[in-house]
């Protein structure tokens, strides 16, 4: 039986279904089945009747939702196979944050990968992109514009660096994502030999003893709150690294650190108006997500029979694929963070 794949998924309100396996992608709203490619909030939602994600998912939806987030939960590996109603679905590695996944599903020759969030440049807390050749490649278009190039990760670690060392008396305030951004930043600063202890915002905390539990060292690790409960906080903090959610940059907690340098971790910082909006004093442009190089890179790689593109900017990967002589269209699914992050800013001490 021949099997068209564009038959295999459909683009409803609430996300990707799959009517011959009555099952959702990354569901915006609890259904009785979802496959679930990665923990962030706006694709990884509690409530529905069936999970089916990595290990490392399921732990991050635990961590945040509580052990019973979903009637039932199955653990599938890196390429190992499932049956859901008749179709096969496999995971491969997004290389997006710990545990991300794309989804891979097949029936009667016919397969359709749904990248969810991917980037593909190395990341030391997570596995990188597999690319997988496929008849519709679903994408996302976070920074889907050419202007989003971003910067090599090492010149930015070396910009906070050399910021430490020009400004050793004020304490380095990081805003960064809680799951994935964190995590990451404090990965890379390791990989160059930092090894004084990093101090986190409460918010910061669960899921970098998560990412430690599931084999990711970070290294010393200290609670900022703890500190900030000492007579001399402002000396502790003197020259020091501590990351917290973005909304905590500016509020009352960050002015207990003393004289701080605001930076903050994001492949929006690309943008100077953002940047200032923020009043980020060091932009660092490190993004989870592919950029525009990235995107037209994989699309050029995989030469799907057709792309379609969930969120972001679709129009413009739209265009350029269609330039390029692979049929795409845009599906305009509401739900998803446009911003990137993917997250609610948790700014809880």
């Amino acid at each position: 039986m021949i099997i068209r794949p564009e038959t295999l998924l459909r683009p409803v309100p609430g996300g990707l279904y799959c009517p011959a396996g009555d099952f959702w992608i990354d569901p915006t709203r609890p259904v009785a089945r979802a496959v679930i490619t990665h923990g962030h909030a706006d694709h990884a939602r509690a409530g529905h009747g069936a999970v089916l994600a990595t290990k490392e998912t399921l732990a991050i939806m635990a961590a945040r939702y509580g052990a019973r987030f979903a009637g039932s939960m199955q653990a599938l590996a890196y390429g190992e196979r499932a049956a859901i109603g008749g179709i096969d679905v496999r995971l491969v590695p997004a290389g997006h944050v710990l545990g991300s996944a794309q989804a891979v599903v097949e029936k009667g020759g016919a397969r359709v990968v749904v990248s969810g969030d991917f980037k593909r440049r190395r990341d030391p807390t997570c596995t990188a992109f597999e690319p997988v050749a496929c008849d519709i490649f679903i994408s996302e278009a976070t920074f889907g514009l050419p202007v989003f190039r971003h910067p090599p990760d090492a010149g930015e670690i070396a910009k906070l660096l050399l910021s430490l060392s020009t400004f050793p008396d004020r304490c380095h305030l990081v805003g960064a994502y809680s799951l994935g951004k964190a995590q990451r930043v404090i990965a890379l600063l390791r990989e160059t030999g930092y090894d004084a202890p990093i101090y986190l915002h409460g918010a910061m905390q669960k899921l970098c003893d998560l990412y430690e539990a599931l084999g990711v060292g970070l290294g010393d690790l200290r609670p900022a709150q703890e500190m900030m409960k000492t007579p001399l906080t402002r000396e502790v903090f003197k020259g020091a690294i501590v990351i917290a959610p973005p909304s905590s940059l500016n509020d009352i907690w960050s002015r207990r650190l003393g004289d701080v340098v605001t930076c903050f971790a994001s492949g929006w910082m690309r943008v100077r108006a953002r940047a200032r909006q923020r009043q980020v004093e060091l932009p660092l442009i490190l993004s989870d997500h592919a950029d525009w190089d990235e995107l037209t890179a994989t699309v050029a790689e995989l030469k799907p029979g057709q792309l379609w593109v969930t969120h972001g900017a679709e129009e413009a990967l739209v265009h350029w694929a269609q330039t390029n002589g692979v049929p795409a269209r845009a599906l305009s699914l509401v739900g998803y963070d446009e911003d990137g992050a993917g997250e609610r800013d948790e700014a809880e001490a």
